[in-house]
């Protein structure tokens, strides 16, 4: 393998979102964070902390590109790895931004760590489109996003072992209770 074709693939703004809009057929997270800092949310989180209601049409743009994806065949499933008390964001997420996801189509798992041994999943937040494509999420310790990086050629048989078993240990977030 040349250094070249060797050289991590980052990916960013259009390049990025074009996963989103190209997959065929699914697209599956998995969220191991706790807390995620993120600049696009850090006004509508601080709403949230200072107890303000939902803005209208709060996160709209994302429910259309899962509802186009569902209304076209296409599925959308997350699993969040959650352990008791909740952080601050992870009861931002419970209360403003799931439910509309799920509202939308998308699948949405909860897995609570928190009495029970970890059933062997990564530490490590990733996409998977199609069943095919990996793209790893690494954050910093505080939840700061550090980059995307496109994984070439994955090991896609652990990857589906993982969105299983998430899948299997985790609850529809509707019947979750914190």
């Amino acid at each position: 393998m040349s250094e070249a074709s060797s050289a991590p693939v980052y990916l960013d703004g259009d390049e990025w979102k074009s996963y989103f809009r190209d997959f065929k057929r699914s697209a599956f997270r998995l969220e191991v964070h706790q807390t995620y800092t993120m600049p696009a949310e850090a006004e509508t989180f601080r709403a949230f902390l200072a107890g303000k209601p939902i803005p209208e049409g709060f996160n709209e743009t994302w429910h259309r590109t899962i509802q186009g994806h569902v209304a076209a065949g296409r599925t959308m499933t997350r699993a969040k790895i959650v352990r008791q008390p909740l952080t601050p964001y992870s009861r931002y997420l419970f209360a403003w931004g799931i439910a509309g996801n799920v509202t939308a189509g998308e699948d949405y798992r909860i897995v609570d760590l928190t009495d029970q041994p970890d059933p062997d999943l990564p530490e490590q937040d990733f996409w998977m489109f199609d069943e095919t494509t990996v793209v790893h999420l690494n954050y910093r310790p505080d939840g700061t996003q550090i980059n995307r990086e496109l994984i070439r050629e994955p090991d896609i048989g652990k990857y589906l072992a993982w969105r299983d078993l998430a899948s299997e240990s985790g609850v529809p977030f509707r019947d979750y209770q914190t």
